[in-house]
């Protein structure tokens, strides 16, 4: 493959994850992509890291690698820090280059059409303000990415990728889709906790009273055995 000269490098995307899968070392460290996405900055990692969470997050482990630097971007996007700073523990983490390729092939048809689609609009959701927000909700989608709940991690990294890519391209539109769903998922969390906690009050008493019954009735039944 060869050498790119990544600080002006004009390739999609797409072709970009895609040349750094071609590679024949067997490990894949955090600092070749970071070197790799050059002066597109916090989006292109965020975008990366988030579709790469929904394609291999069920491996177990790789939450916790991939969720990690997705903590640091947050708080430095929410501190409006320019150049993305990793410390080198975070920087010589790594994952199987075959891993990582399994994984890329699953998401870089539907990036593609991503990108066909996508052009700079709604600048208003890209403003240093939008940037602060989406800082702030990156770290807590974040926090969720490195729980180790199974299948806990789809939502969260779609979020991060939607926010990604409309921070990589400067399209608003995939911006707000990404508030969309962060604002369905808080509502609906709100209605659950509303509604356990005005169900709750008449569930317990039933709950303790077939407690209470339980007993009773299995004496009955050893008693007609």
């Amino acid at each position: 493959m060869p050498d790119y000269d990544y600080q002006s490098d004009t390739r999609p995307f797409s072709q970009v994850i895609e040349d750094i899968g071609a590679r024949d070392e067997p490990k894949l460290y955090l600092g070749e992509l970071v070197n790799a996405f050059g002066e597109r900055g916090f989006g292109a990692l965020m975008l990366f890291f988030g579709l790469l969470s929904v394609a291999i997050g069920i491996i177990p482990g790789t939450t916790t690698v991939l969720g990690a630097p997705l903590l640091l971007m947050g708080l430095q996007l929410t501190i409006r820090q320019d150049q993305l700073w990793l410390p080198r523990w975070a920087l010589r983490r790594s994952i199987e280059r075959e891993t990582y390729r399994q994984g890329v092939a699953r998401v870089l048809p539907r990036l593609r059409k991503m990108e066909r689609l996508s052009r700079p609009r709604l600048s208003i959701m890209t403003s240093e303000l939008s940037e602060v927000l989406i800082g702030v909700a990156t770290f807590l989608l974040a926090c969720i990415l490195i729980l180790p709940l199974w299948g806990g991690n789809l939502i969260p990294a779609l979020i991060i990728s939607a926010f990604g890519f409309g921070l990589l391209q400067r399209d608003g539109l995939a911006i707000l889709i990404a508030w969309t769903a962060v604002g369905l998922i808080c509502t609906a969390g709100l209605v659950v906790w509303l509604a356990w906690t005005w169900v709750s009050p008449y569930l317990l008493p039933v709950w303790e009273w077939l407690n209470g019954l339980l007993p009773q009735l299995w004496a009955w039944l050893t008693g007609l055995f």
